[in-house]
């Protein structure tokens, strides 16, 4: 690694594209609008932890804040309950008394909320550039070119679509308006027997490894029944035969953390730690799922943890954050707990929510000054919520 040792400033000019991913400016494409109207808090300011406290205190009943699994530690410790998205947009459904509900998560998992909760709550993301790259990967647009490229080929009648908790509300709104239902990382198998009750198909959207892997690994299917829609590639990139053939229509999207998991980094280690349990969640590519000892959701991966034995060692395969706050809390009782991959992988846009942006959102509500509220139209809303309800029916 090169060090520069010069006090001399560096002759470089920040590009827009590194001013948005520091916050200082705003996408003028972004459907969004990322902008923030005040000054957050210097990142550097020894007062951020009693602000938030002062702040938090005197809104009292009035907030409560959702912490998500991959959210710093320095966001968590301020979160008044903890999980992952569906699991927080049903816990702020359930706390009616909050005006305010500050979601410290992603874009998604905030409208997610807005849907659940009532007119009345007011549902908050303390940066609204916090979104999600494998939501992002589906567009309304794209799903509908999608739809009219099944229709065209004579299978949307007997397609059921089924889109991740990892989607905008757009997408849950087209999954609900097609007959089609949401799914967890944790229910995904149930929602995909479901829909295959309702017909012969299904598009799954818009995680393809999630798709993948509950079809081949945990309902028996092969990855012959799968094909990969790409919206980038006229017609998907697929024939009308393959579509016809197709048991699981696979969208062309994935996540950016779980993606970069790779059968090399579980033969690293194993090398390196002998009898370690790989631990992986369901949204990394097929191979590194089949090449694991388990796969399970963030939620599956924190009971698993607290059942396993002392003295045992596991290698986990997600989020940066939430494995070493699992490392922290469990090296207590003896179990060695490690990222699986050398190289750090944080999930870059959920650690947009940091202090600085918690104690400027609070400061604001206290203060009477609504912040970056996340409201999704009524139309939208219904229809998403109608597929969100269809998940909540499931057995």
């Amino acid at each position: 690694m090169r060090v520069v040792t010069t006090a001399q400033p560096l002759d470089v000019q920040p590009t827009p594209l590194a001013l948005l991913l520091l916050g200082r400016e705003a996408d003028p494409k972004s459907e969004r609008g990322v902008e923030c109207p005040g000054d957050l808090p210097s990142p550097s300011d020894p007062d951020l932890v009693a602000r938030a406290r002062a702040a938090k205190e005197k809104l009292g009943d009035k907030v409560f804040i959702l912490g998500h699994h991959y959210q710093r530690d320095e966001v968590i410790e301020f979160a008044d309950v903890t999980g992952d998205s569906f699991k927080l947009a049903k816990d702020a459904a359930a706390k009616p008394e909050a005006e305010y509900i500050v979601f410290c998560g992603v874009h998604f998992m905030a409208e997610s909320a807005d849907i659940l909760t009532s007119d009345d709550q007011k549902v908050v993301l303390p940066d609204l550039a916090a979104g999600c790259s494998m939501a992002d990967m589906a567009t309304a647009e794209q799903v509908a070119e999608c739809w009219d490229v099944l229709t065209e080929a004579g299978v949307a009648g007997a397609t059921v679509p089924v889109s991740y908790m990892n989607s905008s509300a757009d997408i849950k709104a087209f999954t609900g308006r097609h007959g089609g239902t949401i799914c967890t990382s944790s229910n995904a198998k149930k929602a995909l027997e479901w829909a295959f009750e309702q017909g012969e198909k299904v598009l799954f959207l818009p995680d393809q490894h999630l798709g993948r892997n509950t079809a081949v690994r945990d309902m028996g299917m092969s990855l012959d029944d799968c094909v990969l829609y790409n919206p980038h590639k006229p017609n998907g990139g697929l024939t009308v035969e393959q579509l016809r053939d197709a048991k699981m229509i696979l969208w062309r999207g994935h996540c950016s953390v779980h993606g970069r998991f790779s059968v090399d980094s579980v033969n690293d280690v194993r090398a390196r730690i002998p009898g370690v349990n790989v631990l992986v969640h369901p949204e990394c590519k097929h191979e590194v799922v089949a090449a694991a000892d388990y796969v399970g959701s963030t939620e599956y991966i924190i009971k698993a943890l607290e059942a396993a034995p002392a003295g045992s060692k596991w290698a986990i395969g997600t989020e940066l954050n939430l494995v070493r706050r699992l490392a922290n809390r469990f090296a207590a009782q003896d179990k060695e707990v490690v990222f699986l991959d050398k190289t750090v992988c944080f999930c870059s846009t959920m650690n947009r929510i940091d202090l600085p942006h918690l104690v400027w959102t609070l400061e604001s509500l206290a203060e009477g000054t609504l912040v970056n509220q996340i409201q999704v139209d009524k139309e939208t809303e219904s229809f998403a919520k109608l597929a969100l309800e269809r998940m909540l029916a499931l057995p």
